[in-house]
């Protein structure tokens, strides 16, 4: 079975056997650039205990990763939310305010200063990742046309911040690895096109020494698990998903 945790934990050992170190996103934009590595970056858009089951695999293993959190109640829980912090990993906001301003860039910069304060009781926030909300047409990152996140002392933004031409990305969206026909936004233009099915495939390049030597890995914990019932659950949920954000894109 793919998706489950322990699928998640060949992965991670494939990346350090084959001798990859593992940073935070917030370290990579303080220059920390060098070598081979792996940014493992999480998107947390619901089922936080997922998200701390993540973060207790990789601190059994010596890893720090990158969590990002969105201000809804499916994603935002306080008591997660510490107990990740306090294993060592970044804690980020997963920002989807220009969504819930409803295009009104005005209005959603206020909530982002809002939300964003309220995240900082958490973690000096430092690096921030927008939320693809795909069935709805605003883009989240369309808020920087205008303003500039680093006047509330952000220093990166993976989508802005990141020289993809040098790090190869790999996402779970769609529940699967750089999905084209069910990702709408979660994606980024680069030399290192991989469309992978499974994570066995990734797996697999890994090992093989298929992967370019900088990297950064987008999952999204919720998709993981190895109850069986939730994991059939979430693979129908996830395809009439795709179905959907398939009609969205262009």
């Amino acid at each position: 079975m793919d998706f489950t945790y322990r699928k998640y934990n060949e992965l991670l050992r494939a990346l350090q056997n084959k001798g990859y170190a593992f940073r935070t996103f917030e370290s990579f934009c303080q220059g920390n650039t060098e070598g081979r590595f792996v940014m493992l970056r999480h998107d947390i858009d619901a089922r936080s205990a997922h998200a701390c089951r993540f973060a207790k695999i990789e601190d059994a293993m010596g890893i720090k990763a990158t969590y990002y959190f969105r201000i809804i109640p499916q994603s935002n829980n306080p008591e997660a939310i510490k107990q990740i912090a306090s294993l060592g990993n970044e804690i980020g906001y997963h920002y989807e305010d220009l969504t819930l301003a409803k295009g009104d860039a005005k209005k959603a910069i206020v909530l982002f200063a809002e939300h964003l304060h309220y995240f900082q009781q958490f973690y000096p926030i430092k690096t921030i990742s927008m939320h693809g909300s795909p069935t709805l047409p605003y883009d989240n990152r369309d808020m920087w046309k205008t303003f500039d996140y680093r006047q509330w002392g952000i220093i990166g933004e993976p989508y802005f911040d990141i020289d993809y031409q040098h790090v190869a990305y790999l996402t779970d969206t769609g529940r699967k690895w750089n999905d084209t026909q069910s990702n709408r936004r979660d994606k980024v233009e680069s030399p290192f096109q991989f469309n992978f099915k499974t994570t066995d495939e990734v797996i697999n390049a890994i090992h093989c020494g298929y992967l370019p030597d900088q990297l950064m890995i987008t999952t999204h914990p919720q998709r993981w698990t190895n109850n069986f019932i939730r994991w059939i659950q979430e693979l129908i949920f996830q395809e009439i998903k795709n179905k959907i954000k398939q009609y969205f894109l262009p």
